[in-house]
C-alpha cells in the first residue's frame, strides 16, 4: 500500500480466510472507525460490468450481512496491527454508467455485533456483577473473545428471598448497563491476534505509556495536517446526592460529589472549574451500599473539559495512533501543549494513502509534565 505499510484483508463466513487477489485489487477505500463504545468499519470496492466481485462472488453470499466476517490487519515496520475485526451489517451497491466506476460498499461492526442480536430472559439470582458479565461473555468465546472483568469496588448481592435480577434484553446492553450502574465502561477491542478480540469491562484508564508526541506549527518536526483545540466551560459540574440517615431513615444528608475522575487525573495545572450543580433525584429511595455505588460510578465517568482534533498522516507520523493511551502534544502553545487521552482515532485508508483522524481530551490548562515523548 505504501512503503513500509501494507494491508491485510480477511473475509468469510464464519471464519475470515485471505481475501483473494481480485477482491484486494477493487479495493478503493476503506475506513475504520474506533471509538470509546464500539468498532465500525466501511470497506469501498471499485468493479466493473464483468468483475467476477460483482457477478459470482456477490451473488453467491461472499458479502453477505451478519455472517460474514471481516479482519483487516495493517502491517507498519513489519509490525502487525489489527484494527478491525467484525461482522458486515449492511451491504450497498452503486451501479455507475462510466466504465469500471461501480462501487460496492460494506459496513459492520465489531465482534460485540454477536452479543445485540437476541434478546434474552435469563434470571440472575445471588450473582455479583462480575459473574453476570463472565456468564453473558461465555458463549462469545467461540469468536475469539477473551473477557477481562474487573470486579467493581461496591458490588451489593441481593439474597434471593429479598429478590433478584433478570435480564431481559440483548448481553451486549445487559453489560453495558451494568457498567453505567457501576461507573465502568464495556468495549470490544480487536487483537492483538487476527481471530481475537478483547472484551474489556472495567473502569475507564487509559495505558499511562505515552504514545509519540502529536507536533503542529514546529516545521520540520510537525507530524499532523491539522490540530484544533476547544475548552468546554459548560463540562464540570457538581452532583448532590442525597442519602437517609441509616438509623430513622427520615434525616436526609446531602453529599456534594465533585466532578474528579478518579481513574482519569488531570493533565494541567488549572484545571477547569465546576460550572453546574445538579441534583440526584432517586438517590433518597435506594439503600446506602446503592448510593455509594451510584457516588464511585459518577466520580468514575466524568468529562474532560478541553478536547483536541486533528488529522495525521502514518507515513510521516510513523506510528499507528491507538485509542486508550496517552500521547503527547507539542506546537499548541503553553496553554494546550502536554499530555492528552485518546479517545477515538478514525482510520483512512486509499491506495497509497493512509490518514488517521483523531480526538483528544483532558482537563487542565498548562502542561504538568516538563517534556513529552517525542
Amino acid at each position: 500500500m505504501l512503503n513500509g505499510i501494507h494491508l491485510t484483508l480477511l473475509i468469510g463466513p464464519g471464519v475470515a480466510i485471505p481475501a483473494p487477489r481480485i477482491v484486494i485489487d477493487s479495493v478503493e477505500s476503506i475506513q475504520v472507525n474506533s471509538g470509546a463504545d464500539r468498532t465500525g468499519f466501511q470497506i469501498s470496492f471499485s468493479v466493473g460490468k464483468l468483475s467476477p466481485l460483482l457477478n459470482t462472488m456477490l451473488p453467491a453470499g461472499y458479502l453477505d450481512p451478519i455472517v460474514t466476517r471481516v479482519i483487516i490487519v495493517v502491517t507498519l515496520n513489519a509490525i502487525p496491527h489489527v484494527i478491525m475485526d467484525g461482522f458486515i451489517t449492511r451491504q450497498e451497491v452503486s451501479p455507475s454508467n462510466d466504465a469500471g466506476h461501480s462501487t460496492i460498499s460494506i459496513t459492520g461492526e465489531d465482534v460485540s455485533l454477536a452479543m445485540d442480536l437476541v434478546e434474552l430472559v435469563k434470571p440472575l439470582p445471588a450473582m455479583p456483577d462480575v459473574a453476570k458479565v463472565n456468564l453473558a461473555l461465555a458463549p462469545y468465546a467461540a469468536l475469539g473473545v477473551v473477557p477481562i472483568v474487573i470486579p467493581p469496588i461496591v458490588d451489593p448481592i441481593k439474597i434471593p428471598t429479598q429478590g433478584y435480577e433478570t435480564q431481559m434484553m440483548t448481553d451486549r446492553a445487559y453489560i453495558k448497563a451494568l457498567a453505567r450502574r457501576c461507573g465502568y465502561i464495556f468495549f470490544v477491542r480487536p487483537g492483538p491476534l487476527p481471530g481475537q478480540s478483547i472484551a474489556y469491562f472495567g473502569p475507564d484508564a487509559s495505558v499511562p505509556v505515552p504514545q509519540s508526541a502529536l507536533s503542529v506549527n514546529m516545521d520540520a518536526a510537525t507530524n499532523v495536517e491539522s490540530l484544533s483545540f476547544s475548552l468546554d466551560g459548560m463540562a464540570k459540574k457538581i452532583r448532590v446526592y442525597t442519602i437517609m440517615d441509616p438509623v430513622t431513615r427520615k434525616i436526609p444528608i446531602p453529599i456534594p460529589v465533585p466532578n474528579v475522575n478518579a481513574f482519569k487525573p488531570p493533565l494541567g495545572l488549572r484545571p477547569t472549574p465546576p460550572a453546574r450543580i445538579e441534583f440526584d433525584r432517586e438517590s433518597a429511595r435506594k439503600q446506602p451500599d446503592e448510593v455509594a455505588r451510584d457516588i464511585i460510578g459518577f466520580l468514575m465517568n466524568n468529562s474532560n473539559a478541553i478536547s483536541a482534533n486533528g488529522t495525521l498522516d502514518v507515513s510521516r507520523y510513523g506510528k499507528l495512533l491507538h485509542t486508550r493511551m496517552l500521547v503527547g502534544v507539542r506546537g499548541g502553545g503553553l496553554a494546550y501543549d502536554g499530555l492528552y487521552y485518546v479517545d477515538s482515532v478514525t482510520h483512512n485508508i486509499k491506495k497509497g494513502e493512509y490518514k488517521q483522524n483523531f480526538t483528544l481530551s483532558r482537563d487542565g490548562l498548562i502542561t504538568n509534565t516538563p517534556v513529552v515523548v517525542p
